[in-house]
């Protein structure tokens, strides 16, 4: 019988368990080593996440610079889940990003507004008629998302 992959505090089933290690500045050495295996970078983010905090935002806009998108998706992930408004500016430039992936570009959309920071309102204004279906239609969902996480009735009427 297989095991059942376990539920974060988070409300989601991670593709990798979080890492052992507990110090922000090993794990952040490790998830932004080029050179080291997916699945471990992978598991020093959700454990960044786990910890949270400051250092841990920092920690994980700093792996931003990585050359892996699906790596860059899961950050912009784990820093909406997160819900900390230090994350705000590093999602914004990476949604501002044109030469950016597609996949993060809409994962950092989307974190923006579960964070729920009005301060990023006017940039998910900005590409929700973006050229993009992807781009503009997660513009949209955050916009809403940010609205309903700020405490702002929405009206459809």
């Amino acid at each position: 019988m297989s095991e059942k992959p376990e539920v974060s505090e988070f409300g989601s089933v991670d593709p990798a368990p979080a890492s052992e290690f507990k110090e922000v500045p090993k794990l952040r050495e490790i998830l932004c080593d080029e050179n080291e295996r997916m699945f471990q970078r992978m598991r020093s983010l959700f454990a960044l996440r786990n910890i949270g905090g400051g250092d841990s935002v920092d920690a994980l806009a700093k792996a931003f610079d990585s050359d892996s998108a699906l790596l860059k998706h899961e950050i912009a992930y784990v820093l909406g889940q997160m819900q900390d408004d230090r994350a705000v500016p590093c999602l914004i430039e990476r949604l501002e990003d044109l030469k950016e992936d597609l996949m993060v570009r809409h994962e950092a959309a989307e974190a923006l507004g579960a964070i729920g920071n009005r301060t990023a309102m006017s940039t998910l204004e900005k590409f929700v008629d973006d050229e993009e279906p992807v781009i503009a239609e997660s513009c949209e969902v955050a916009i809403d998302l940010l609205n309903w996480v700020s405490g702002k009735k929405l009206d459809y009427s």
